[in-house]
């Protein structure tokens, strides 16, 4: 009886559903006839008619959209995974599946599958997402700085540091005076080009420094704590330095500068001065309480956008917000690491890959032609290498350390990676750079990335080079090391 009852049950059911949408298709049909004699009043002038879709483009644009970011993931986690097996950092791979996905390679073998995939609509898109993620991902770079070396180090470490600049910089800036006259525009004033050049040549990418580290055991190493801490000395120093070209760049004359580099400092007096006591209170109590509420990673949002806000509307750029509130959280919090969880598989994975699209897209590597291009974008990486290498080698070696160690320091220095990326793109929009040196500086940031792996194997490969710890000691990688640089 039970079985029987159960059959029927469902078949009740099944008529009930039946009758149900034959209602409602009946009904709909009944209310069309009553609805068929009534007349609505003409289109307001100016409006196209109906069967004309004026937003039809946008369907369009989020099909190309959809598709362009599932292209780019696949094969920047493709690529990003054959380099890491050759052990290079993944960001490398993934930088190049940008520039293989866009007019230097698809665009020229095939230009009717590169123009369907990412056409030129879809930039602005792109770029959007793109500057998302880049603005996360420069909040988990400042979230995982940890100065706690830093305290215990002696000066010498921050004197490397600081060479490792200057020495590039002041190189980057020389350069310009051979580069400006033939991959510049007039309209670019020549101080804003030195600047942004010797900027460019002076960053370190922290996280895939922090990532070859760990691979090769020396993270916990006196030579690895020395690296690290000048990595993360030299980050700081650099976006400084960005917000100050910036802010001169924008201005269009010399009080609107005096007035952007005037409200850098008030911001940076605030977060530090205000802010910062605020964070490090409400991370005392929420240790205390065990709790991390969905409200308090809220609000750790919002301060994030308040924070990048505020540095776009001074005119230094919202990264360098983004970054400020992520180094004024404890790098050792709970909150920090939880933000970081959180963040890093959507950025990494998702925001990142439009980043590395929307670059390839801008990367024109036809630009580069002739023996007198392609030898000025080796003068480039030359210049870039001797003076990010020669400046930490010999601050180094003067401070006390071995030539080795020195030369190993000075090889872990010249590692740009995924940061280079982001000054390069923001020192193309502000049209300070030409396509054609947007290009070039893309190779030097690409090759000087790859090179540090197999030279410092060969530096450390020789006996008693360096300081190293067992490969069967505890990991402790930060996390963004494991993803990008």
């Amino acid at each position: 009886m039970n079985v029987e009852g159960a059959k029927t049950s469902r078949w009740a059911w099944a008529l009930g559903y039946v009758a149900l949408l034959a209602i409602s298709v009946g009904g709909f049909f009944v209310i069309r006839n009553f609805g068929m004699g009534l007349v609505a009043p003409a289109p307001a002038a100016g409006t196209e008619p109906f069967g004309v879709v004026s937003g039809g483009a946008k369907v369009d644009v989020l099909l190309h959209v959809l598709l362009a970011l599932a292209v780019i993931i696949v094969t920047a986690r493709g690529l990003g995974a054959l380099f890491a097996r050759i052990q290079q950092p993944a960001v490398i791979g993934e930088v190049i599946a940008g520039i293989i996905l866009g007019p230097s390679l698809l665009g020229r073998l095939w230009p009717s599958a590169s123009g369907f995939l990412l056409p030129p609509v879809v930039a602005p898109f792109l770029s959007v997402l793109s500057q998302v993620g880049v603005l996360l991902y420069m909040f988990m770079v400042g979230l995982e700085l940890d100065f706690g070396h830093a305290r215990s180090r002696t000066h010498a470490t921050v004197a490397i540091s600081h060479a490792s600049i200057v020495v590039p910089f002041l190189l980057g800036s020389a350069l310009a005076l051979l580069l400006y006259p033939r991959l510049a525009s007039h309209d670019v004033p020549f101080t804003v080009f030195a600047l942004f050049l010797g900027v460019s040549m002076s960053v370190t990418a922290f996280p895939v420094l922090a990532r070859i580290l760990t691979d090769r055991g020396m993270h916990r190493s006196p030579m690895g704590t020395i690296a690290l801490t000048c990595a993360a000395v030299d980050d700081v120093t650099a976006w400084c330095l960005l917000a100050f070209v910036v802010s001169v760049a924008t201005a269009t004359e010399m009080m609107g500068a005096l007035r952007t580099v005037v409200l850098s400092l008030v911001y940076v007096a605030v977060m530090f001065a205000l802010v910062r006591p605020l964070v490090l209170r409400l991370m005392r109590r929420m240790e205390r309480d065990q709790t991390l509420s969905r409200p308090l990673i809220a609000g750790a949002f919002v301060a994030l956008l308040l924070s990048a806000l505020a540095t776009e509307w001074i005119g230094i750029h919202a990264i360098f917000g983004a970054f400020v509130m992520g180094v004024i959280v404890p790098a050792d919090s709970r909150l920090a690491r939880e933000l970081v969880n959180k963040l890093e598989d959507i950025v990494v994975i998702l925001l990142l890959p439009a980043f590395f699209a929307y670059t390839g897209m801008r990367t024109q590597m036809g630009l580069v032609s002739g023996g007198t291009q392609w030898l000025l974008c080796g003068l480039i990486v030359l210049v870039a290498s001797v003076g990010k290498f020669g400046g930490s080698a010999l601050a180094a070696r003067l401070t006390g350390l071995s030539w080795r160690d020195s030369s190993a320091l000075g090889i872990l220095m010249n590692t740009r990676g995924l940061m280079e990326l982001i000054v390069l793109n923001i020192g193309l929009d502000l049209k300070v750079i030409s396509p054609a040196l947007f290009a070039m500086l893309v190779i030097m940031a690409v090759v000087t990335t790859f090179a540090t792996t197999p030279i410092l194997h060969v530096v450390t490969k020789v006996p008693g080079a360096l300081h190293t710890v067992p490969r069967t000691a505890p990991p402790a990688p930060p996390a963004l090391g494991q993803a990008q640089g």
